[in-house]
């Protein structure tokens, strides 16, 4: 028969009771209410002696709990956790961070295998995360594989905060180190923007010099639409997609004559590239606007073509290998803006302001960046399409 006992370390009552195989076992009730104590201790004994599965564990609790609370425990499969955390997500952020979290939450899926994605969320303990890590690191890079964790990581401080689990296991996994040989990103340089513009075809002209002198993101430059261009005041404005700060770029007068040379419309919703709007609207992501930005790379050539699914599967590889990192991408752009405006002379802070980013020199040294001082520094800018020869831009810092 269980009964209860006081240690003079704690003030709740501690069951002892005697298991299937005649152990006697101590257990702490968490309360100080000896009825309660006494009920609680005699489930442990019932479980214990039963020699009950995970299932009847759980539903005996429950009915515990029930019965001293007045309400069951709150539980979830994995699987049903992070289908409502997505759906959570889907008013919060931006259409391509939500893919992005999709694509975690499949990888991850995919990890655990069906069984495990179908049973309680609070069976996942730190290895599952570190081993899932050590998995991604086989196929992207360290910094890609410490994202997809911070990913698992907030959505399981959402279910902590739920009453779910008990502490956020994923947040205790250590971050993966940038490998010594790990390709470094890169600016371009003005003869290889030039080389990309020569190969640019279609819309991709106006977003490579939006790319060079507006420093933005891919998604927000093809996200423009005519009611972000003001012509007459030759200025940009836009909210980023990724920080949601608003940014007021003066535009240099080799874009703001290639904004004149295009067909405008009536509608000022209406995007100023079409094609590449019409894209990431489809998919929710640029991915295959980088995978047609690369191919530029490569008819310039500053990049090498890539091997196609069925070239990786020959040469035993998955779809899913690890790509090679090009020192190059569209983002390049935005630390050629970076660098150019540095070897101008141009100040941090207007820079960073310029190009949206958050910058301690903004914060600390301004309230506003004066207008004419970002005009003075656009003009400093190099026409890109004179043919002019331009000192190779420095390397930025991060």
């Amino acid at each position: 028969m269980a009964s209860l006992r006081k240690k003079p370390n704690t003030r709740f009552w501690v069951a002892c009771f005697t298991d299937h195989d005649g152990v006697q076992r101590q257990r702490s009730t968490g309360t100080v209410d000896r009825t309660n104590a006494l009920r609680i201790a005699l489930h442990f004994e019932d479980i214990f002696r039963r020699k009950m599965g995970v299932e009847q564990v759980r539903r005996a609790m429950n009915d515990l709990c029930e019965t001293l609370n007045g309400r069951r425990f709150l539980t979830s499969t994995t699987g049903a956790f992070f289908d409502r955390w997505i759906a959570r997500k889907e008013g919060e952020t931006q259409a391509s961070t939500l893919t992005r979290y999709r694509e975690v939450m499949r990888r991850f899926e995919k990890y655990l295998g069906p069984e495990r994605w179908a049973q309680e969320l609070s069976r996942l303990d730190v290895q599952d995360f570190a081993e899932f890590r050590d998995t991604l690191a086989k196929k992207v890079t360290p910094a890609t594989a410490n994202l997809m964790i911070k990913i698992l990581s907030s959505a399981m401080k959402g279910a902590w905060r739920d009453g779910l689990i008990a502490d956020n296991p994923a947040a205790k996994v250590e971050r993966l180190k940038r490998k010594k040989n790990e390709t470094e990103r890169r600016p371009f340089t003005v003869d290889e923007v030039r080389l990309l513009l020569e190969h640019g075809n279609g819309e991709w002209k106006g977003i490579i010099l939006c790319g060079l002198y507006t420093g933005q993101r891919l998604g927000d430059i093809v996200g423009l639409t005519w009611n972000n261009i003001d012509v007459e005041r030759a200025e940009i404005r836009l909210t980023t997609q990724k920080t949601d700060r608003r940014v007021i770029v003066p535009m240099a007068q080799p874009l703001l004559r290639h904004f004149a040379e295009l067909p405008s419309s009536d509608d000022p919703n209406a995007p100023i590239f079409p094609e590449a709007f019409a894209i990431v609207r489809r998919e929710g992501r640029v991915n295959n606007l980088s995978n047609q930005f690369y191919d530029i790379m490569v008819a310039a050539g500053l990049a090498t073509k890539r091997r196609s699914d069925k070239q990786k599967e020959k040469g035993g590889l998955g779809r899913d290998a690890k790509r090679h990192k090009s020192e190059l991408v569209f983002h390049s752009l935005r630390h050629t803006a970076t660098s150019l405006f540095k070897n101008a002379g141009v100040s941090e802070a207007v820079a960073m302001d310029l190009i949206g980013h958050d910058s301690r020199a903004v914060s600390q040294n301004y309230t506003h960046i004066d207008e004419d001082a970002k005009r003075q520094a656009i003009a400093k800018l190099p026409d890109i399409l004179s043919g002019e020869p331009t000192k190779k831009p420095s390397k930025p810092k991060n």
